[in-house]
């Protein structure tokens, strides 16, 4: 970890001039960080589950594997406030005050074994007034579990659903 980053973790952001965003973008891959000329405008922590189905491959004849149906999950403040809501398809990110977003997955990076990915979204424009109004990306990092069951997919259990608990942190970007 170098010396910056351990001051900007310590307090010290304000007499460095390290920002949320610089501290957001040092360690997530570089596929998923946010262009320049953005900020953090609110962060939560998404807690849920991932609804995955049982499927026949369609560029595969006779092959099966668990297809990502949708999000479900709770997003909290860094208190554990709910503040929002995520689920789809498709998906949408919704304040507690009604305004909502959906976006555009621009790019995935890995995030460990068992983790789903990182991910950034580039936001349409909000619906209705509120907490979701102006956000131009969705940063999802810190990611915990999510991922395809381990249970074997096969013609046999062709059509079952199984859900998946996650976490992960959302970071929603606004333009400077």
């Amino acid at each position: 970890m170098d010396a910056k980053k351990i001051l900007c973790l310590t307090g010290l952001t304000l007499a460095l001039g390290c920002s949320t965003s610089a501290f957001a973008q040092m360690d997530v891959p570089e596929a998923v960080r946010v262009p320049d000329g953005h900020k953090v405008a609110m962060e939560t922590v998404g807690v849920g589950q991932i609804t995955y189905e049982c499927q026949a491959k369609t560029e595969m004849p006779g092959q099966m594997a668990w297809v990502f149906m949708g999000p479900k999950a709770a997003l909290n403040d860094r208190s554990g406030k709910q503040v929002g809501k995520y689920y789809g398809p498709p998906a949408t990110w919704e304040s507690m005050d009604g305004s909502k977003v959906t976006g555009t997955q621009v790019a995935i990076a890995p995030a460990g074994e068992r983790n789903i990915s990182h991910q950034l979204v580039k936001a349409n424009p909000a619906e209705g007034k509120g907490a979701m109004t102006g956000v131009t990306y969705i940063q999802r990092v810190a990611t915990k579990g999510g991922v395809a069951p381990a249970k074997a997919c096969a013609t046999a259990n062709e059509g079952e659903q199984q859900i998946v608990d996650y976490q992960a942190d959302y970071l929603f970007w606004a333009s400077k």
